[in-house]
């Protein structure tokens, strides 16, 4: 087996990992819409923290680690794109990055509930429920139609 015929399994898991992470980015703050009506210190908040939790740590986390490197591996490792040509590639990861960030944003936020110091609204979480939509979105355009 030579060195490219690795890429399909390359590719196959950076999807895998994918959508594992936006399954995650788009329960998390769901978890929260609902963790802001329970009471602080109660059975209910204390469910939720476990939830919130175990989602970053077990599941977002690790699929947001190997989305990233197997993403770079097949741009660095198989040479199927011209990163410094392709412009969709580059927003790509500029996107990607903005995703990133949003993970993050939504992991302070999951330390918050825990030490009970909420300070969003629900309408707040469902608002910002919507970012990795748009990402999302942008993402798969840029991947499937290529525009530049």
């Amino acid at each position: 087996m030579t060195w490219y015929d690795w890429y399909p399994y390359f590719k196959a898991i950076h999807i895998m990992a994918v959508l594992a992470w936006m399954a995650g980015l788009f329960y998390l703050p769901r978890l929260f819409v609902y963790h802001v009506k329970a009471k602080p210190g109660s059975e209910l908040s204390e469910t939720f923290k476990i939830m919130e939790g175990k989602l970053l740590r077990v599941i977002m986390c690790p699929a947001m680690t190997v989305s990233w490197l197997f993403g770079l591996a097949i741009v660095f490792s198989f040479n199927v794109v011209d990163l410094y040509n392709d412009i969709w590639l580059q927003l790509k990861l500029v996107l990607v990055s903005l995703m990133t960030v949003y993970h993050f944003y939504l992991s302070k936020w999951r330390n918050d509930f825990a030490k009970d110091g909420n300070i969003h609204t629900e309408r707040f979480y469902r608002i910002i429920n919507e970012v990795p939509t748009l990402l999302m979105i942008g993402i798969v355009l840029l991947v499937i139609i290529r525009p530049f």
